[in-house]
């Protein structure tokens, strides 16, 4: 069953459920979806529709940052519930050492030996970690080696 399909069924649940918070998250994720869908005239992948979640839930990390900062605790727990069921719909994260494993292939694989080499290793290891990994993370990973 592909993601979009996970999150329809899903959004039929959590409406049977009466789950207002579960309902409200699905119901933005299918309309950042379809709003990619119409603004591209394309019909998604599920690589891609798992790049919107991905990118739902590090604006999502963003915003946290932001309310904390501010002092609104009570909005931050609302963008942490909203992370917790977009995660739902993403594939299982990756472990520090699944990731080390991935960049000592993809560093091997492209040959990098320099700071100029990051973006083979990059384009090698992004489709392999989208969504299963802070890319922010694994890119500091890759500079500290290259480095």
């Amino acid at each position: 069953m592909s993601t979009l399909d996970q999150l329809k069924s899903a959004q039929k649940d959590a409406m049977r459920a009466k789950d207002k918070v579960r309902l409200g998250t699905i119901r933005l994720a299918l309309a950042a979806i379809k709003q990619v869908e119409v603004d591209n005239r394309v019909e998604l992948s599920d690589q891609e529709v798992v790049a919107i979640l991905t990118k739902m839930v590090k604006q999502r990390n963003d915003s946290i940052n932001q309310y904390q900062a501010a002092g609104r605790q009570d909005l931050a727990d609302v963008e942490a519930a909203e992370i917790i069921v977009l995660k739902d719909f993403l594939p299982q994260e990756l472990t520090d050492a699944e990731i080390d494993q991935l960049i000592d292939a993809a560093m091997e694989q492209s040959g990098a030996a320099s700071m100029q080499d990051m973006g083979k290793v990059m384009g090698i290891l992004k489709p392999q970690v989208q969504g299963r990994a802070d890319m922010g993370a694994v890119s500091a990973k890759i500079r500290s080696r290259l480095n």
